[in-house]
């Protein structure tokens, strides 16, 4: 007999080990029948190796194993491989706070090998715990499989990747602007920039025309008044152009100044020239479309060496890029003498203290503009993060990007939901050469080695190089290898073939690449997602997956985002300790279905009740003797109620199978609550009762092998959702009837014939069950006390109806809670009527309820729901609310509107029935 409860904590990871041990976590053996649909391939999205497992982890892995169960279950070859990515700028950040910490030397006094032998100890002691903490889950990976980043294969994957692109002329270096870090002094990418709003101003700054090319003083005139129309009315000479900045200390690196080409203030200014104060450097006025003459003054700074706009209007126009930041963050003089040496070696926040002040002393400053806006800072380091003008190495990803985009325009490759392609399509038509250089010790070396006279040579090997470089010169040389590392993201998306052993051709290329399906967030669509396809398809010539799922993010009920600061983070590592693995997996997959998904713990402790119960049901089968029969044919039972269970599951496996094998997963989940809970639980069982405890012994063998048939096949349906609790129940079960073949994880996913479903069945069983639901219905909205039993009565049934009466006449009794079933030529005085499949049903609550008590209960119940509605109508109405609210918070309210109109008309509809009484 099972126990009374089912006890994860002592089970997951007794269950977890035999998985393992079982060797069903690997690909089965090919067989020479196999065909391409015959492999089932996923390739994990690599957790960072100083990672812990958190809420999206649990969301995205948990739906990766659904989809690897289910297809295992289904009898191909599946490949889940697993692996860690090296996560170059964090794992250098924590293995350095742990040196700090301990009071050792700093990574450069170390020097770049020792350090770099230290991060690998790091590693191998305290990395990777991660790996772990997805068992817990109940990932079904091979773990045979593992691969980590920077291990030698995919090391040398890398390195082929670069050389060879570099040959084609698809790598290259070049002086380009970057985000860069100062405190950890390399340039990170898009994603390890966060964007903060912060408090900050406008300077407004008037930069004097400088004399033309005769030496005549050089003015215009300025409109400074306006009509109702707004054309200028008064105007005033100037000899000056304001202009606006959140950044004075780059103006030391202006060399433009930028207007609107039909800008007519300045029209005649285009081609003249300022006198940038402090530096006095002679630059430009010149036209480009980025001005607009409807912010500030019309007139911008130009900066091309420490902004990512003005680097473009510096392109277009021809202006130099100076830089005048140092690696530090530093005023430096390096590109341009003519930065005064009182600011040189000043940090650059003390810079703009200092320019700001000069400004308003000598006059320039016109306008301090307080304001509110988003600085980009490193998402690790916390700093503010500089455009920086520096040599780094980059990808032609124009060139790459043209057969991703072709692949998923048509349809090699698709997305679900179809609309994240518009993401997919908008970066990639406007994608920029991508940095790949990282001023970083731990990562994958770039392959290029530099002569003495800073010849590059591009190759896989050292010795490779100083083949190059003999054909320079005459004897051998010293070569030094570039400092820098690649970019992770670089290696990952390589991740799809080089984790299956490529440059080499392997047995799980040929088998399984492309992979099926990749599962992963829509923030890396472009990071990861596009730049796998381009190299997929670049070095396999194939796509590397067919179908992209995107899931969603989680949230906290309220649907805000989860962050230590406002203490509303969830840890699955928690709830796994507390509730167990199972409910955690089953809330995401219920929840899965929306871009932001709200998460409470009551909402996963409502889905443990939902193992509860299943629990429960096999308890009371087991009570009552409900045990597999060797030999069992499902497909004769007689009984109806077989028949019609038969063919409810019939509908849930459809309904499960479809929808996995659509990636919706929530109508998965959803499909087998109803089914479990709905269906087998409260309505199958409750109509076995009868039967298990009635005189009619064939009846009661049938639905004893019915009952436990059925229950083999949901826990095999359930089983990709909620693995451990099905698969004790799996060897529980077993112990009684014929031996078991194997672990479930291994059994045969259920495929029944649409011949199980039984037409007439369905119609009896649910004519019963809309009565009963009816009843039940109808004795909550009147406010029936439980222990009361008013009358039924048919009015007028027809000869089927008076049949199925006869035939369920306990069953109603029992479960409808009434004191009688009976038929009458008209409804009886004092009766409720509802009408039931088709017919017209008498509920007599005449002296059962008190009708007065009961009227004043519902009116005002009634009247508290219409002010709820009014209230909330008010705030709806109010533009104010509904524009400076957060989304969440309108839709919160909306919600509330929606139920309490719904309420009010359930009850006006108990009132309008009171009345006929």
């Amino acid at each position: 007999m099972l126990e009374k409860t089912f006890e994860p904590q002592a089970a997951e990871p007794r269950l977890y080990a035999q998985w393992e041990k079982s060797g069903l976590f690997a690909p089965r053996a090919a067989a020479a029948t196999d065909g391409a649909a015959d492999a089932y391939s996923i390739v994990i999205p690599p957790p960072n190796v100083t990672g812990s497992l958190h809420v999206g982890h649990a969301l995205n892995n948990t739906l990766q194993d659904i989809l690897a169960r289910y297809h295992r279950m289904k009898g191909k070859a599946v490949l889940w491989l697993p692996g860690t990515d090296h996560a170059g700028i964090a794992t250098q950040m924590v293995v350095e706070r742990q040196m700090a910490a301990a009071g050792n030397i700093s990574r450069r006094d170390m020097g770049r090998d020792a350090f770099i032998e230290k991060v690998w100890k790091w590693k191998a002691e305290s990395g990777g715990a991660i790996v772990q903490q997805l068992r817990r889950l109940g990932a079904s990976c091979d773990w045979s499989r593992e691969r980590f980043t920077l291990d030698e294969g995919l090391n040398a994957a890398v390195r082929k990747v670069f050389v060879q692109l570099h040959k084609e002329g698809l790598i290259y270096r070049d002086k380009r602007l970057v985000n860069w870090d100062p405190h950890f002094q390399t340039a990170i990418s898009d994603l390890e920039v966060e964007q903060r709003e912060v408090d900050g101003a406008y300077w407004h700054f008037a930069y004097p025309l400088a004399p033309d090319e005769d030496g005549k003083p050089v003015t215009y005139e300025h409109p400074i008044a306006f009509d109702e129309d707004g054309k200028a009315t008064e105007w005033e000479t100037r000899d000056f152009i304001v202009v606006a900045t959140t950044r004075p200390e780059t103006m030391l690196g202006d060399t433009g100044v930028a207007v609107h080409p039909e800008d007519e203030r300045y029209a005649g200014l285009i081609g003249k020239f300022v006198t940038l104060p402090i530096v006095g450097r002679r630059i430009p006025i010149v036209a480009d479309d980025y001005a607009d003459p409807t912010k500030g003054s019309g007139a911008v700074k130009i900066t091309p060496a420490h902004d990512f706009n003005d680097f473009g209007v510096g392109k277009r126009a021809g202006l130099p890029s100076l830089n005048i930041l140092d690696a530090f963050g530093r005023i430096t003089d390096v590109d341009t003498a003519d930065v005064p040496s009182d600011y040189v070696g000043m940090d650059r926040f003390a810079a703009r203290k200092a320019i700001v002040a000069r400004a308003e002393e000598e006059g320039w400053l016109r306008e301090i503009e307080k304001t509110k806006h988003v600085v980009p800072h490193g998402d690790r380091s916390g700093v503010v993060i500089e455009p920086w003008l520096t040599d780094q190495w980059y990808v032609d990803a124009k060139v790459l990007a043209q057969p991703a985009l072709k692949a998923v325009e048509q349809g090699d490759t698709v997305f679900e939901p179809k609309s994240y392609e518009k993401i997919y399509f908008e970066w990639l038509r406007n994608i920029e050469p991508w940095c790949i250089s990282r001023q970083l010790w731990w990562g994958h070396r770039i392959p290029a080695w530099y002569g003495p006279n800073g010849e590059i040579y591009v190759a896989e090997t050292e010795e490779d190089a100083r083949e190059q470089a003999m054909a320079d010169y005459d004897s051998e040389v010293a070569l030094t290898q570039d400092e820098d590392v690649l970019d992770t993201w670089f290696s990952s998306a390589l991740w799809p073939f080089s984790t299956m052993g490529w440059p080499e051709k392997t047995e799980d290329l040929e088998r399984f690449y492309p992979t099926s399906d990749l599962v992963t967030a829509a923030d890396i669509i472009f990071f990861w997602v596009a730049r796998m396809m381009m190299m997929g398809q670049h070095f396999m010539g194939e796509v590397p997956f067919k179908r992209v799922i995107i899931n969603g993010l989680v949230r906290d009920e309220k649907g805000q985002k989860m962050s230590k600061s406002k203490g509303n983070v969830i840890d699955p590592l928690g709830i796994i300790d507390e509730l167990g693995a199972d409910p955690l997996r089953f809330t995401m997959a219920i929840l899965s279905g929306t871009r932001d998904i709200k998460l409470s713990k009551q909402r996963i402790e409502g889905y443990r009740n939902f193992g509860t119960k299943l629990w429960n049901a096999a308890r009371f089968s087991q009570m009552n003797e409900a045990q597999r029969v060797e030999g069992f044919d499902v497909a004769t039972v007689e009984q109806t109620i077989n028949r019609w269970i038969r063919g409810e599951l019939t509908k849930a496996e459809r309904a499960v199978s479809e929808a996995i094998e659509g990636g919706r997963f929530d109508d998965a989940a959803g499909a087998l609550y109803r089914f479990v809970w709905n269906v087998f639980c409260d309505w199958y069982l409750e109509l076995a009762k009868p039967v298990f405890n009635g005189a009619d012994e064939a009846a009661k063998a049938e639905t004893r092998a019915m009952t436990a048939w059925t229950l083999d096949q949901t826990l095999k349906l359930l089983h990709p959702v909620m693995p451990f609790i099905t698969e004790e129940l799996w060897a529980e079960l077993g112990k009684e009837g014929p031996a078991r073949e194997g672990l479930l994880i291994g059994a045969e996913w259920p495929v029944l014939p649409n011949a199980f479903i039984d037409a007439s069945a369905e119609a009896e069983i649910g004519w019963l069950v809309d009565l009963v639901g009816e009843i039940r219905g109808l004795r909550a909205e009147m406010n029936v006390p439980p222990s009361a039993k008013p009358p039924l009565a048919f009015v007028a049934p027809d000869a089927v109806t008076a049949e199925r009466l006869a035939r369920h006449r306990d069953l109603i009794l029992t479960l409808g809670r009434v004191s009688e079933v009976g038929s009458a030529d008209a409804a009886p005085t004092g009766a409720v009527t509802f009408v039931s499949g088709g017919s017209t049903v008498a509920l007599s609550l005449a002296g059962i309820i008190d009708l007065t008590a009961e009227r004043a209960r519902l009116e005002k119940e009634i009247a508290v729901f219409e002010s709820d509605i009014g209230h909330v109508n008010k705030k709806l109405g109010n533009p104010n609310f509904v524009s400076r609210a957060a989304p969440e918070v309108v839709d919160e309210q909306r919600a509330k509107l929606a139920e309490a109109e719904a309420g009010k008309v359930k009850l006006q509809a108990a009132l309008t029935r009171l009345a006929s009484l």
